[in-house]
């Protein structure tokens, strides 16, 4: 009786690990350009300190060239945003004008809008638990 108590506690005890690691999720993003020249330059964030001001979680940059889609993979379930920009000439930043506006195309999480800047956060953010996609509209 109490090899079977404490097989039964073992299991459970190693569970919570086991439902850990199966909850590993899944982002894939699908973007909508209006060109189909320079790249798709996308950051992920996973925390509303990082999305104001921090380094994202990941990155990548993809050819513009044919669909645009972005995949993470291996996520922890929570929070998470992205901030892209469309980089039409290819030298690898955002281009801006005098006024400090964007002269390119950007987009974020949600198809969220900013009001005189970036989306925030609470419009941006999309929870992940499992397998999550999006299409995302650069503007």
């Amino acid at each position: 009786m109490i090899r079977l108590a404490a097989a039964a506690a073992l299991m459970f005890a190693s569970a919570p690990a086991a439902a850990q690691s199966a909850a590993d999720s899944r982002i894939a993003l699908t973007f909508e350009t209006g060109a189909r020249t320079g790249t798709v330059m996308i950051a992920l964030f996973d925390s509303e300190a990082a999305y104001t001001g921090g380094a994202p979680v990941a990155q990548v940059a993809i050819p513009a060239s044919g669909p645009v889609v972005a995949t993470f993979e291996n996520l922890p379930a929570g929070d998470y945003a992205v901030r892209a920009f469309h980089d039409v000439n290819g030298d690898g930043q955002m281009n801006t004008n005098p006024f400090g506006m964007p002269t390119e195309p950007f987009a974020f999480s949600n198809n969220a809008v900013g009001n005189m800047g970036p989306a925030r956060w609470d419009r941006a953010r999309f929870v992940v638990s499992g397998e999550t996609t999006q299409t995302i509209s650069i503007r």
